[in-house]
């Protein structure tokens, strides 16, 4: 079964330092202050940071899951359709991404593990 906005909210709070802030009328979640996702569009997706590069080539990748919001272009971050992820383990490993490139250095000095792919 796809995840849905309470699974986003409950995903992102496990994460550490993460706090939620409502801003722009939805739901954003932030790791020491600086934002790593928003749940917009009716909390249907959710929007992440993401390298322009990787972003291009995740949209061209899986149209149907990624795209990218005309107002956000110019900055590193990519939408996600939640009815197309297939389980929690992937929105999981979406949102740990992230909020990786948001986190300051302490945090991922001390958690140096978080959100790598486990193995399979």
């Amino acid at each position: 079964m796809s995840p849905n906005a309470e699974d986003v909210r409950r995903i992102a709070l496990s994460l550490p330092d993460t706090t939620e802030k409502t801003a722009w009328s939805m739901p954003t979640f932030r790791v020491a202050g600086k934002m790593f996702a928003t749940l917009p569009e009716e909390e249907t997706s959710i929007a992440v940071r993401c390298p322009k590069e990787e972003r291009d080539e995740l949209v061209l990748a899986e149209p149907r899951k990624f795209w990218i919001a005309d107002h956000e272009a110019g900055f590193a971050w990519v939408r996600v359709r939640l009815a197309a992820l297939e389980d929690d383990d992937e929105l999981r490993d979406i949102l740990a991404d992230s909020w990786r490139q948001a986190a300051p250095p302490r945090l991922l000095d001390s958690h140096p593990v978080l959100g790598l792919p486990a193995d399979r």
